[in-house]
């Protein structure tokens, strides 16, 4: 058995194998084009006699966590022919992959799940949902006049990444998205329309990215600085309702549409999304902005995680006064008990945002006294946890 980067030579059997485990199938035309884009670097296999059994991609990307930007990796594409699965070949990818992205300084990783409950035994866990809407056009927000307009035009990249950045960087797990992410972005998932609003000092505060189809419209993304630049696209949006029965849409686990509707009665799914993992804890606390104290904070954290051995084991985590944290091994005198205690899943989760240290006491993942729970708590800016977009 090997383990290693694909080449560019594996490019047809890798192909071969994401086709059939995905269940899709690529023209000779969309094949080449896949052939251009190929990254064998990104990609890691296992092969047996030179035959692929096993594979999956990690996309280097960043991710905004407490207004900062993590390099993250991104793990897609993973893979198995049936007649190689159950040996373990994912599994060792997957560890394998945790030391790469630890010595490549990557100290964080998200996933989207074909199985949560696989993907919980290597350390992943979910971070993020979001609501999705179904509201019918006799149901839209009332149309507002609104100063300013709203233009549906070509999509400007760095205009979009503006207004992006800035509402995206006010969550947990969203992405910091490259120009190539962007153009490949509307050029398949996020494909159709643009439209911007334009506050009444010609300044852009707000789009949206959106297609119709079979009388629904689908609205990709709605993003805006400010409530008026809501209530303007919600306006350009009801204009639509000679075209449409109803629109589709994602919003954060925040979001407030409901309570500003006359009547909230639309439809709302609440759908969980990707998983994260914390790959390297002392170098992910070391980046993050922690609360402020007026004393600082220090913690005994002891961790499990055996498919990553250097986050297991007794941590002292230090915050000092202004919000800058440490995470050093500590060796605690026998029989000594760390303040906390918790499995990698757990520790991704908190860091992450998606649950508060209290919480994960109260429902008994985090093990200790609620003291120091709390203690915990206060350090870790409540933030709320978001992700637009698939890979």
């Amino acid at each position: 058995m090997e383990l290693r980067n694909l080449k560019l030579d594996d490019f047809d059997a890798s192909v071969d194998l994401s086709q059939y485990a995905f269940q899709y199938s690529l023209t000779a035309e969309q094949r080449e084009e896949h052939r251009k884009s190929f990254k064998p670097e990104q990609v890691w296999g296992v092969f047996e006699q030179n035959e692929l059994e096993a594979q999956l991609t990690v996309i280097p990307l960043e991710m905004h966590i407490q207004g900062r930007k993590y390099a993250m990796g991104g793990i897609a594409g993973v893979a198995s022919w049936p007649e190689h699965r159950r040996r373990g070949n994912v599994a060792q990818l997957l560890r394998h992959v945790l030391l790469h992205m630890k010595e490549n300084g990557i100290s964080v990783s998200s996933l989207a799940p074909f199985s949560f409950g696989f993907y919980k035994k290597y350390g992943w866990e979910l971070y993020v949902e979001y609501k999705q809407y179904t509201i019918e056009t006799g149901l839209f927000p009332q149309r507002k006049e609104i100063e300013g307009k709203v233009s549906r035009e070509a999509a400007d990249i760095p205009l979009l990444s503006r207004l992006y950045e800035a509402y995206a960087s006010r969550y947990n797990g969203t992405l910091h998205r490259s120009e190539e992410w962007w153009k490949n972005t509307l050029k398949n998932s996020k494909k159709g329309y643009t439209a911007v609003y334009y506050g009444q000092d010609g300044e852009a505060v707000g789009y949206i990215l959106y297609e119709i189809k079979a009388r629904v419209l689908h609205v990709h993304e709605m993003v805006f600085e400010n409530e008026q630049a809501r209530q303007a696209l919600w306006t350009y949006l009801a204009s639509h309702d000679s075209m449409v029965e109803k629109a589709v849409l994602k919003a954060p686990m925040d979001d407030t549409l409901p309570f500003l509707l006359s009547n909230p009665r639309i439809g709302q799914e609440i759908v969980s999304y990707f998983m994260a993992r914390i790959v390297d804890t002392e170098a992910f606390v070391q980046q993050y902005a922690f609360a402020p104290t007026a004393q600082g904070t220090r913690l005994t954290i002891r961790l499990n995680d055996p498919n990553a051995p250097w986050n297991e084991g007794d941590w002292n985590l230090s915050v000092t006064a202004d919000g800058k944290g440490t995470m050093e091994p500590v060796k605690l005198e026998e029989g000594a008990q760390p303040d906390l205690s918790c499995d990698i899943n757990t520790w991704s989760a908190l860091m992450m945002g998606y649950r508060s240290a209290s919480e994960l006491n109260r429902f008994g993942r985090l093990a200790g006294s609620p003291e120091a729970a709390e203690q915990l708590h206060a350090v870790i800016p409540q933030r709320q946890t978001y992700l637009m977009d698939f890979f």
